[in-house]
């Protein structure tokens, strides 16, 4: 059962803002490719059609920064599962710059998704039990991780 997920990106010039910083809109973009690559690494889509369409909209969304990331930065976005419940996964993630001496903590973001089945005719969301095969894989990281 997976309940950790890391995935290294590097800064893009297009990610910066004048001053050089990546724009604070990225750090939620990290946190959202960090979640699709961790389904991925499980064998699923965060987005399916068939057996049954399924999404997973997200009800909360946060990050707290610590210090700036720059332009060609590497950094680590590290994703623990804080909770998984009927409907719904809480994640935590921390970023951390791997690059210019010892690793550091720049930010912590947390998102709050649920699982939605979309009705295939009238395209309406109804939030429904994260499906078994999903929540079989995936469990709780433990508490002390997110110290």
């Amino acid at each position: 059962m997976a309940s950790e997920f890391r995935l290294v990106r590097q800064v893009e010039f297009s990610e910066t803002d004048m001053a050089g910083i990546m724009h604070f809109s990225n750090f939620f973009r990290y946190m959202e490719a960090a979640e699709h690559a961790f389904f991925r690494s499980l064998g699923f889509s965060i987005h399916t059609t068939a057996p049954e369409p399924l999404g997973w909209p997200r009800v909360h969304a946060g990050c707290d920064y610590k210090a700036p990331l720059r332009f060609e930065d590497s950094v680590e976005i590290r994703l623990l599962v804080r909770e998984r419940r009927h409907r719904s996964l809480h994640y935590v993630f921390i970023f951390t710059r791997l690059n210019g001496g010892a690793p550091s903590e720049v930010a912590r973001g947390e998102l709050t998704a649920v699982c939605v089945r979309r009705d295939p005719e009238t395209g309406a969301l109804a939030s429904t039990p994260i499906p078994e095969a999903i929540a079989s894989r995936i469990e709780p990281a433990p508490q002390e991780w997110f110290a």
